[in-house]
């Protein structure tokens, strides 16, 4: 009776950032609120779903009519919506004998975007396309912007000595051309399920080259058979649209065509080259599910 009442009366609220990406850990924050007015509940154990929450947290006392609250790690293993974070409340008070519980349910709706973090075989990529820019631009005549530090994996051929010098570091000249270049990533989404595990991959790659590239400053323009979208800044790159939740394969859909034949493009696709060169892409970097080195699957 007393640990029923020890429980009575908890309500609990959870705040989360405005984005979440897959398995990166972030704070969330936890309200607990004893909504009797004079009793206090004690010895309170609570625990998350085992889909996302990493922390138990534990109140001593929470007094009647407190609301408190505590910051928990939070690492959620997929993309896609989450409808209804699970929690538990628990107390052996008072004589520590017998565990009750009572079990909490948050109705809300929590999108987690793909995981925009670097795995094996992502830079790999990323250097390879930033070879065919270098390839593809190079020799067009570039108008001067700015003078900035290398960057990892960069070609060397814009280094401008003299600023190296300078500050002590190596230092690089970029052009305006640089800043309006065009990145095309299309997602073919016609993937039969035998491939599930690599379509998830190809996801989390586009997601992570379309951050990568935009932090630099280039114009990238993401599709698949139902979305198209352009994006010019990083932060923009994963959460500008709830749509990365809804990229499901099996949708047999014809493919979308390039904007700029002079664009530089990528394209994932578990269809041949054949069938993406009728739609367009003849020119484009082709990763399929034989680039499994690249996408670092066994």
């Amino acid at each position: 009776m007393i640990s029923r009442l020890s429980l009575a009366g908890l309500e609990l609220d959870f705040v989360l950032p405005e984005h979440v990406t897959a398995r990166r850990t972030l704070a969330g924050r936890v309200y607990v609120r004893n909504s009797k007015r004079w009793l206090p509940s004690f010895s309170i154990h609570l625990s998350g779903s085992e889909e996302s929450f990493l922390t138990t947290l534990y109140f001593l006392a929470i007094p009647g009519g407190a609301v408190l609250d505590e910051t928990v790690e939070v690492c959620f293993r997929r993309r896609g919506i989450y409808r209804e974070s699970g929690f538990l409340f628990a107390t052996l008070f008072p004589f520590g004998f017998v565990e009750r519980r009572a079990q909490v349910i948050l109705r809300r709706d929590v999108l987690v975007y793909p995981s925009i973090d670097s795995q094996p075989g992502f830079e790999d990529l990323l250097a390879a396309v930033r070879g065919d820019m270098e390839t593809q631009f190079r020799g067009r005549g570039h108008d001067f912007h700015r003078i900035r530090p290398y960057e990892a994996l960069e070609s060397a051929r814009h280094v401008d000595w003299k600023a190296t010098a300078k500050v002590g570091s190596l230092q690089v000249r970029e052009f305006a051309r640089e800043q309006e270049r065009l990145i095309e990533i299309f997602l073919d989404l016609n993937v039969p399920p035998a491939l599930g595990e690599w379509f998830e991959r190809a996801v989390e790659t586009c997601a992570f080259l379309a951050w990568r590239m935009a932090e630099r400053g280039a114009r990238i323009r993401f599709g698949t058979q139902e979305f198209d979208v352009s994006i010019r800044k990083a932060a923009t790159s994963t959460a500008s649209s709830g749509t990365w939740r809804w990229f499901h394969p099996g949708r047999r859909k014809p493919a979308i065509s390039p904007l700029d034949e002079e664009s530089c493009q990528i394209v994932f696709t578990a269809a041949g080259e054949g069938l993406m060169a009728e739609a367009g892409w003849g020119q484009a970097r082709i990763v399929g599910p034989d680039s499994r080195s690249i996408l670092g699957l066994a």
